[in-house]
């Protein structure tokens, strides 16, 4: 099996933010320290995403000593977000979860107010232990996960993106490829190994710290949204509609569920430990 390794690290402290790309990160039982701690929610308290609002692309969340951030946009001036205190919560709906979040100062409401021209609300997910349980189908007892879509994070590999690239410039819209791995929002990215090959994995190791895949990771139209530009096109699912659909899905990467705590770091071997099929 030719050698992976660790190419990149991706931490996105605000939920559908742009992220940051750290050398290192600590691995913590709801996925990398740091990692969509905070989400904007709408006047229904359900979270908004790209999916609605792709302008949040352009937006930044820099973390600040002590879990704050430090916002900034298009046309905004930046502002700096504290912790709240731990005060009344506010129910936030995620997907088909409810999780208790602290709401950030009033100013940072208004400020992604005023950026996204509808009524939001910044909150922040003080704890996430035992708040928000791990899709209950591919999950073990316990589990748990921050604001992520579903699972604690998300892995990727440079091979397979190649691979999609070739059939994106193979397909009828080449005009749209080749697409950088930013489309995918990871967490961790390969380099080295074969194109797919993570569709085998079931355990492997980054460094000494071990994580279990839980399933392949179902793509949506934020892959569609140029992440520097928050415009959107076609592409990646129409090809991957075309390659890579499995059941109702159209697949790139793979969640992964931790089942060790330690720190990652860029360069470290990441090693296939059990395998669903030889390949």
């Amino acid at each position: 099996m030719p050698k992976q390794s660790l190419h990149s690290i991706h931490v996105y402290p605000l939920k559908a933010a742009a992220g940051y790309a750290p050398g290192e990160a600590v691995v913590e039982p709801w996925g990398l320290a740091g990692d969509r701690r905070w989400v904007l929610i709408d006047g229904t308290d359900k979270a908004v995403t790209q999916r609605p609002q792709p302008r949040m692309a352009l937006a930044a969340a820099e973390p600040l000593p002590g879990g704050g951030l430090l916002l900034s946009a298009p046309g905004r001036e930046p502002l700096t977000v504290p912790v709240p205190a731990p005060t009344a919560t506010t129910t936030v709906e995620i997907w088909n979860d409810k999780v208790e979040a602290v709401p950030a100062d009033p100013a940072a409401h208004t400020w992604f107010s005023d950026y996204l021209n509808v009524g939001v609300r910044l909150v922040h997910l003080a704890d996430p232990a035992g708040q928000r349980p791990v899709d209950p189908a591919f999950a073990r007892p316990g589990e748990t996960v921050s604001f992520a879509d579903g699972y604690p994070l998300l892995i990727t590999t440079l091979a397979s993106l190649d691979a999609l690239n070739d059939l994106i410039a193979d397909g009828d819209r080449p005009d749209e490829g080749p697409l950088p791995m930013n489309r995918f929002r990871p967490n961790v990215v390969v380099d080295g190994g074969t194109a797919w090959a993570e569709d085998d994995w079931s355990r492997i190791a980054v460094g000494d710290v071990t994580f279990r895949v839980a399933k392949m990771c179902g793509r949506c139209v934020v892959t569609t949204t140029d992440q520097r530009t928050a415009e959107r096109g076609r592409e990646p699912l129409r090809t991957l509609a075309r390659h890579r659909r499995f059941g109702d899905k159209l697949i790139f990467g793979q969640n992964l569920v931790p089942e060790s705590g330690g720190t990652i770091r860029v360069g470290d071997p990441v090693t296939v430990l059990e395998q669903v099929r030889a390949r």
